[in-house]
C-alpha cells in the first residue's frame, strides 16, 4: 500500500512525533511505502512529495515543528472578486491517484479536519489526526499539542509572579485562543492566576475591576489576569491592552501586559504530546491496514479510538460553562469575570 502524509495549519509541538510514528508503523510493521507531502494542501495541489524511508524517520521525535511544512491553505475556500478559480478539489483528487495513494494521513487541527471530511466524501480515502495547542478540536478528549503549551504558558506565568510581586503591579498574561479558552482555564489555574477570561463565559467589565480593586485594599500585593486571546471580538485590539485599559480606568492601579505569542507553538513537545501524537500514528495505520477510512483518530478516556470525519468538520469543542475545574477554581476565588 501507499500512503500519503501531510501537516496543515499552524505549527505545533508533537507533529513531528506523529509522522514518525505513522511513517515507522506503516513501513515496519505493515511494508507500505509512505509519502511526506510538502507544506500541506499546497503540496497536494501542486503534487510536491517525496519517499520517506525509515532512517529519515529516526530522531524527530523530539523536534518541534513539522518536517513536511506547513500552510493554511483551504483547497475548498473560494476567494471573492479574483476572478476564475482553479478547481483545487479536483487538482487533489486528480493527484492523488496519479501518486497511486491507497490513503491519505492528515494532521492538524479543526479547519484541517473540516478539509478532510470533505475530501473524504469526494471519494479519498482519508484519515484525521487531530492536533493543536488550543484543544478544540470535536470529537476527541485532547489534542497533541496542548499539553505542551500549557507547560509553557504556565512556566510564562509562574516568573510572572516574580515581577509583580517585586513592583506591586497588576499583570495581565495574553493566551492564544480564539473560539476555545481551554488554554487559558488550564495554565491559568496551574499559574496560580486571580482572574481567568475566557471566549465561553461572558465577563462585565466592572466585576473585574471591582475583584481587583478589592484585593488590592485586602493588602493583597499584586493580581495575576490570564486571558485568552478570544474574549476581545473586535479586530485590531488585543484583548490584554483591552483589559489593562479597563483596570486602569476603573481602578487607576498600576498595570502591564504581556502577549505570550508564538512561544506557545514552538519548541519541543512535552513527554505527554509525544506519547500521545506516538499513539494516535500507530492507529491511524492500523486504520489503514483494516481498510477503514473517513475517519479521525480520538481519544477517549484513556482510550484510542476513533470518530467519523463527518460528525468533526466545522465544529468546535469549547469549554462547558460548568466544567469541574471552573466549579472548583470559584470556590476558591478565582474570578471569570461573571456578574
Amino acid at each position: 500500500m501507499r500512503i500519503g502524509i501531510l501537516t496543515a495549519g499552524g505549527d505545533c509541538p508533537g507533529i513531528n512525533a506523529a509522522i514518525r510514528s505513522v511513517g515507522k508503523t506503516a513501513i515496519t510493521e505493515y511494508g507500505m511505502k509512505v509519502f511526506g507531502i510538502a507544506s500541506g494542501f499546497s503540496g497536494l495541489i501542486n503534487k510536491e512529495y517525496a519517499e520517506l524511508d525509515e532512517p529519515q524517520l529516526s530522531g524527530i521525535l523530539t523536534f518541534g515543528g513539522t518536517i513536511l511544512g506547513t500552510s493554511r491553505e483551504k483547497p475548498y475556500k473560494s476567494v471573492a472578486g479574483r476572478g476564475p478559480q482553479v478547481d483545487k478539489p479536483k487538482l487533489i483528487r486528480n493527484n492523488y491517484r496519479e501518486m497511486g495513494l491507497d490513503a491519505l494521513v492528515v494532521i492538524g487541527g479543526n479547519g484541517t479536519q473540516k478539509t478532510a471530511a470533505q475530501l473524504s466524501a469526494e471519494g479519498l480515502n482519508v484519515i484525521g489526526i487531530p492536533k493543536t495547542i488550543d484543544n478544540e478540536v470535536f470529537g476527541t478528549d485532547v489534542t497533541f499539542g496542548f499539553d505542551s503549551a500549557v507547560w509553557i504558558a504556565t512556566d510564562a506565568i509562574d516568573r510572572l509572579h516574580t515581577t509583580a510581586n517585586s513592583h506591586k503591579r497588576i499583570m495581565i498574561i495574553e493566551l492564544m485562543g480564539h473560539h476555545a479558552g481551554w488554554l487559558a482555564l488550564y495554565s491559568g489555574i496551574a499559574g496560580g492566576g486571580d482572574v481567568i477570561l475566557i471566549p465561553e463565559i461572558p465577563y462585565d467589565d466592572k466585576v473585574v475591576a471591582r475583584y481587583l480593586e478589592k484585593r488590592s485594599k485586602n493588602k493583597k500585593a499584586y493580581s495575576i489576569v490570564v486571558v485568552a486571546e478570544g474574549i476581545v471580538k473586535p479586530k485590531g485590539i488585543s484583548a490584554a491592552h483591552h483589559i489593562a485599559q479597563i483596570i486602569r480606568k476603573n481602578t487607576g492601579l498600576e498595570t502591564r501586559e504581556t502577549i505570550l505569542g508564538y512561544i506557545q507553538r514552538g519548541g519541543s513537545p512535552s513527554p505527554m504530546d509525544r506519547i500521545l501524537a506516538t499513539r494516535y500514528g500507530a492507529y491511524a495505520v492500523e486504520l489503514i491496514a483494516e481498510g477503514k477510512s473517513g475517519v479521525m483518530v480520538s481519544s477517549k478516556g484513556d482510550t484510542i479510538t476513533s470518530v467519523p470525519l463527518a460528525d468533526v468538520g466545522g465544529k468546535l469543542r469549547l469549554v462547558p460553562a460548568d466544567h469541574a475545574l471552573i466549579r472548583k477554581s470559584r470556590k476558591m476565588g478565582i474570578s471569570f469575570g461573571e456578574k
